[in-house]
């Protein structure tokens, strides 16, 4: 499943469910088909979110490409590349920093 977050103030961003779950969590957000993150939750999302950017670039700084997984699982038990949480959440950060600078909300699954 693939799910949409979108806003009037840039472009849409797509991830599969299980990433953007992911990131709903990070944001402080109930993982789910719909949602909303309104304009006065956008600072908090935002912020949650870095962190969790940050964190990750932390905890990979010191690894070796060798080091660093080349996999991962998806739901289904497929493997698929593997991509990290700093990679997969910039796209919706800047989304959110747009939505921020226009005062919009983000949504997803409306």
């Amino acid at each position: 499943m693939i799910v949409t977050f979108q806003s009037k103030a840039s472009g849409d961003v797509i991830m599969f469910a299980d990433v953007a779950h992911r990131m709903m969590e990070i944001m402080g957000k109930e993982a789910g088909d719909r949602g909303i993150v309104t304009v006065e939750q956008l600072p908090d999302a935002l912020s949650r979110l870095r962190a969790a950017i940050d964190a990750d670039r932390e905890q990979r700084q010191g690894q070796t490409e060798e080091e660093q997984p080349q996999f991962e699982v998806a739901p289904d038990g497929r493997r698929r590349p593997f991509v990290s949480l700093a990679q997969r959440a910039a796209p919706l950060a800047e989304l959110l920093e747009w939505s921020l600078k226009k005062k919009v909300p983000v949504v997803w699954g409306v």
